[in-house]
């Protein structure tokens, strides 16, 4: 089990769309973490690129992540959003697509990395037995007990438990609208449920972003605490400028659909507050909005870009990499050390 072997137990999320790079994750493996590169929107020759070129900088272990595909949505169900939308911005194309998802696959199977995760649903039985035979790990995203189940039941060897707090997309493995008025899981809450339920390691994930968080992931039963938003200001990470000024302010975040047709946790703007009802409808919206979101990252227009991040965003730190993580694993150490002190406040 590659989580066993780590010197620390901090992995970092795979933040597709410009975030994920080989610089990013190859820091953080060499630092004694567990790097990702970040597969979404990539096609399978661009992703195989990128892991030549992690391996080029570390020998230390990395994983891969996946966008499990959806099924295509009835133009009729966004049509009249887009609509909208393109009265005062520039659209391209809705489109469906598996996100290069076979090729990804036969890519993984005949040149396998240590770790293939997946969020957005879990791959079928037969497809994690061939990564298995590669010599991968699989780890899937889940939010839910139910999902939970599904992974084990198709082989999966970690749980990653995304929490609400988690910036970027929610991994349900279906984005139901009728879902939205029951409060989603907080990492706390769902590490005690599926520790309680099911029998794997599992990773948290929901914001993460400091040694004192990462211990308490730790004490409530993750193997390991899995951090996005806090590498995002690192300088081997691919955010765009624009994003990586917005993170140090005390912005809210809120979910939302209104960039990509999935909902997603990023900085409250207009954009957002003007479009409260997007219907799910991904990936079509997402490359629908696809001009829009890169014109406001080109005039640094930050209420027409999504600004993904997690609830804890201002503490994230311009540090490099490797550096962060190091500083996260002493600080995780000194606060478990305290909790062996925490008898003591019990005295009953």
């Amino acid at each position: 089990m590659i989580l066993d072997e780590l010197r620390t137990p901090i992995v970092l999320a795979p933040m597709a769309g410009g975030p994920s790079t080989p610089e990013l994750a190859a820091a953080v493996s060499e630092a004694g973490g567990l790097g990702f590169l970040a597969a979404g929107y990539l096609r399978a020759d661009a992703l195989a690129e990128r892991i030549a070129r992690t391996r080029e900088l570390t020998a230390a272990p990395f994983g891969v992540n996946l966008f499990a595909p959806g099924a295509p949505t009835a133009p009729d169900r966004f049509a009249p959003y887009l609509e909208q939308v393109g009265r005062q911005f520039p659209l391209g194309e809705p489109k469906f697509d598996d996100d290069d998802w076979d090729a990804k696959l036969d890519r993984l199977a005949a040149d396998p990395v240590p770790v293939v995760s997946f969020t957005f649903g879990c791959p079928a039985a037969a497809e994690i037995q061939r990564l298995h035979a590669a010599g991968s790990e699989v780890w899937v995203t889940v939010t839910s007990v139910p999902e939970a189940r599904i992974a084990i039941e198709a082989g999966a060897d970690v749980l990653v438990a995304q929490g609400a707090e988690a910036g970027g997309h929610r991994a349900t493995f279906v984005d139901r609208p009728e879902d939205d008025a029951t409060d989603p899981l907080s990492v706390l809450a769902l590490l005690q449920l599926l520790t309680a339920a099911v029998d794997r390691p599992i990773v948290a994930t929901g914001g993460i972003a400091t040694g004192a968080a990462i211990a308490a992931a730790l004490v409530a039963g993750a193997a390991a605490a899995q951090l996005g938003t806090a590498f995002l200001r690192c300088p081997e990470a691919g955010t765009a400028a624009l994003h990586r000024d917005a993170l140090p302010i005390e912005t809210p975040t809120m979910l939302t659909r209104a960039f990509s047709g999935r909902r997603a946790r990023g900085l409250r703007n207009q954009f957002i507050l003007d479009h409260p009802d997007a219907p799910v409808a991904y990936p079509e919206i997402h490359y629908a909005t696809s001009p829009l979101r890169s014109a406001a990252r080109s005039s640094g227009n930050a209420d027409a870009v999504n600004l993904w991040a997690g609830q804890t965003h201002t503490l994230a730190t311009e540090a490099p990499a490797g550096q962060l993580v190091r500083d996260l694993s002493v600080a995780a150490k000194d606060a478990l050390n305290r909790t062996t002190r925490a008898p003591g406040v019990f005295r009953a």
